[in-house]
């Protein structure tokens, strides 16, 4: 395996891992942040779409592009309510119950794809599940007080990264620049309607440094060096690398924005963490699983 990949890889990881620090830098609420972000995404990706030739070698299919917009709409609104968290809650906190994703997605599989949910996952949901609670904590247990801490953002992010991860298994014909282009071109269009131009003009000097690293860095290059660097990589380095994305983002909440968690909250992290890691154990073929309901596969 060459360093070349991996090193793309680690940088890409490490950049993401600042987003919701410099999310906050922005001055935006999410809907516009997201706005920009596609517009600077869409600008960036064709442009290397195009230059490396990609474009030319593109197999279309009708079926394929359909469904390449329907994941398209999950990623913005999934990028939509993770800044959103981030606007109310710290980002140590919001980027740990986002990464319940890879757990739902194990949950999700099992019922759409009808596949078997192993002991092991079993622990891993279950896991996860206590250290949300601890995250929350109990004050925050009531109506109220889940829609006001900003859990609930966090999650339909996380909800709706996994449903672009399931949605995105199927795409096999086109090119990932051209997902990409597809998606965040569609996004300029969705979220024109929620945009509000007014939140523009007092933005300062710092606010748009912040917005267009946001789009152009975060977005842009952090994709490209992504797509450039997966296809040379086994599944399990890019299992351990994506690890650094929430390494550095609660590096910088914890040295930046001062925020200190609670010994409940600190317990539960570490119990998300510990249950993504179960989820990426490969499955011995001699554990025991447990069937699942048969529900129809979605096409």
């Amino acid at each position: 395996m060459k360093a070349g990949p991996m090193v793309k890889m680690m940088v890409s990881m490490s950049i993401f891992g600042s987003i919701g620090f410099f999310s906050t830098q922005t001055g935006l609420p999410s809907f516009d942040l997201v706005f920009v972000r596609c517009i600077c995404a869409t600008l960036f990706l064709g442009m290397c779409w195009f230059v490396t030739g990609e474009y030319k070698r593109e197999k279309w299919n009708a079926k394929e592009i359909k469904q390449i917009l329907l994941c398209g709409i999950f990623l913005v609104f999934n990028w939509v309510f993770l800044f959103k968290a981030f606007e109310m809650m710290s980002v140590t906190v919001a980027i740990s119950v986002y990464h319940l994703a890879p757990v739902l997605v194990l949950l999700m599989g099992s019922c759409i794809f009808k596949e078997k949910l192993t002991v092991l996952g079993v622990m891993s949901i279950f896991i996860c599940f206590v250290g949300t609670i601890l995250i929350i904590g109990v004050k925050e247990l009531t109506i109220d007080g889940f829609m006001s801490s900003g859990i609930l953002w966090a999650l339909l992010a996380a909800l709706f990264y996994a449903c672009t991860t399931l949605l995105g298994k199927g795409i096999i014909h086109t090119s990932a620049y051209a997902v990409t282009f597809l998606q965040t071109f569609l996004g300029i269009f969705l979220l024109l309607p929620f945009v509000h131009f007014n939140d523009f003009h007092l933005l300062t000097t710092a606010n748009w440094t912040a917005i267009l690293v946001t789009g152009f860095v975060h977005t842009g290059l952090v994709y490209y060096l992504f797509f450039d660097s997966l296809r040379y990589l086994k599944t399990q380095v890019i299992s351990v690398l994506v690890f650094l994305d929430p390494a550095v983002a609660i590096l910088l909440d914890t040295a930046f924005t001062g925020f200190r968690p609670t010994l409940f909250q600190l317990a539960g992290i570490v119990l998300i963490f510990l249950g993504m890691l179960f989820t990426l154990k490969p499955k011995p073929s001699s554990q025991k699983s447990i069937s699942n309901s048969k529900i129809k596969k979605i096409t």
